[in-house]
């Protein structure tokens, strides 16, 4: 199930507006981070295609981590993923 209890979607509407599927997810081993990539996980946890632990299991991600990016996602857009960005946001909140 979902993080809201929904049954999985087999494809969901990516961060591009695309369909996206579980063949569409970033490669198990990802080591390298891009924005794109990090959306794509974003998107396929809130649509459902895979579980918050399935994602974070699959990615060797820490749920705070996850959160993270769902919520720059949503604060900032995309462009909330760079990690030059997270560090100014953090920066402007203390």
């Amino acid at each position: 199930m979902g993080r809201d209890g929904r049954i999985p979607l087999p494809q969901v509407i990516g961060p591009d507006g695309a369909i996206m599927t579980a063949a569409d997810l970033p490669p198990v081993n990802t080591k390298r981070w891009v924005i794109r990539r990090k959306a794509e996980v974003v998107a396929a946890v809130e649509g459902g295609l895979l579980t918050l632990d399935e994602a974070c299991r699959r990615y060797s991600l820490s749920v705070e981590e996850f959160l993270g990016w769902e919520r720059a996602i949503h604060r900032y857009g995309m462009s909330g993923l760079r990690v030059t960005h997270a560090q100014q946001y953090r920066s402007a909140r203390l």
